[in-house]
């Protein structure tokens, strides 16, 4: 559990998370308008990107270069984010059934 909160704390600074992901500043404060991705603030309100941050950034660029525009690459980033929740679901489900069934068993 530690490590998955950690690649959610924001550490980078716009221009570092830009620089790591091959982006422009302007296109991940765009992103961030059109609901794509939310990065951490300081108390100032400076953004901080994460390791999932970065993630989720190069997906959007991979998503891109396969043609689609940003509604659609929201669309695609919902429906991953859904499946991953719902995998997680099946998988915590199965080792409910798993435990009970080696007790009673």
């Amino acid at each position: 559990m530690g490590q998955a909160k950690d690649r959610g704390r924001g550490v980078y600074a716009i221009s570092v998370a830009a620089e790591l992901v091959g982006m422009g500043q302007q296109n991940l404060r765009l992103y961030e308008r059109k609901g794509l991705l939310e990065p951490g603030r300081t108390l100032g309100g400076t953004r901080q990107y994460s390791e999932d941050d970065l993630a989720t950034l190069r997906r959007i660029g991979e998503l891109l270069e396969s043609g689609l525009n940003l509604a659609g690459i929201r669309m695609v980033l919902v429906l991953e984010a859904d499946n991953r929740r719902l995998e997680a679901e099946l998988r915590s489900g199965n080792a409910r059934r798993d435990a009970v069934r080696f007790r009673s068993g």
